[in-house]
């Protein structure tokens, strides 16, 4: 490996499976120092496990007095990794005020509670990239079903561009990744759940310009460039990666 981000101290939310997982492990092959955040235990020992390098931390990124102490255990952070999401199906008919508010606790709530905590740091050392996870189903491109899902995505647009507007003097990059459909165990879930899966699975193909499901290596190998100093001129952009779904 180059050591793109040797010695860079970099935070990764929802690092016990999926896309967090796969950037984690990137940033970690690429020499940064990575703490690996997650609710969930299971994964992050695991994570731990292959890794002994990456450090875990269970780690509620809704809960703001957790974050809060968490961040007061921390000196530098050079890069924080925000990829906390929870994709609700349906319209807005099929969604309750329940579900409305879990989203945007997931999707939105969690990515303002780390940023807030985080970001203070940053602007003392004068420099820093946050890179948050939105989706191509946001302010890009609608999608049937996913009405609260693109809702929280499309704010995490506009939150990326207050970021990136507000903290340019301070040295501070924040950019958004945007993915199309990407095999994870999120993605596996919603699969078999559907009524039925073998179809379902063809259908989820089918959108995809290029006939095929995207990996979370191919959104973490973007996520070591923006991560990285030779992404120094690229603030407040929405970087689609989605096998051509939004040409």
């Amino acid at each position: 490996m180059s050591k793109r981000l040797e010695n860079k101290n970099i935070i990764v939310t929802a690092a016990g499976q999926g896309i967090g997982r796969a950037t984690a492990i990137a940033f970690h092959n690429e020499g940064a120092k990575v703490i690996a955040t997650d609710i969930n235990d299971k994964t992050l020992k695991v994570l731990n496990k292959e890794y002994p390098n990456i450090k875990v931390k269970n780690l509620d990124s809704t809960n703001k007095q957790t974050i809060e102490q968490f961040s007061a255990s921390l000196d530098r952070v050079d890069v924080l990794f925000n990829a906390v999401g929870f994709v609700h199906h349906g319209t807005i008919l099929d969604c309750d005020e329940k579900d409305w508010d879990f989203s945007f606790n997931a999707n939105i709530k969690s990515m303002y509670l780390m940023t807030k905590s985080i970001i203070p740091k940053m602007i003392k050392q004068n420099k820093g990239s946050i890179i948050n996870i939105s989706s191509i189903v946001s302010s890009l491109r609608g999608l049937p079903n996913r009405f609260v899902y693109g809702t929280t995505k499309a704010a995490i647009i506009g939150f990326t561009k207050s970021i990136a507007s507000d903290y340019i003097k301070n040295n501070i990059r924040c950019n958004a990744i945007a993915p199309g459909t990407v095999h994870t165990p999120s993605w596996e879930r919603r699969v078999q759940a559907a009524k039925d899966p073998v179809q379902a699975k063809k259908d989820f193909i089918a959108r995809q310009p290029m006939g095929r499901i995207g990996a979370p290596e191919e959104v973490a190998s973007l996520a070591v460039y923006l991560a990285s100093d030779e992404s120094d001129f690229v603030t407040g952009i929405v970087h689609p990666i989605d096998g051509g779904m939004s040409i």
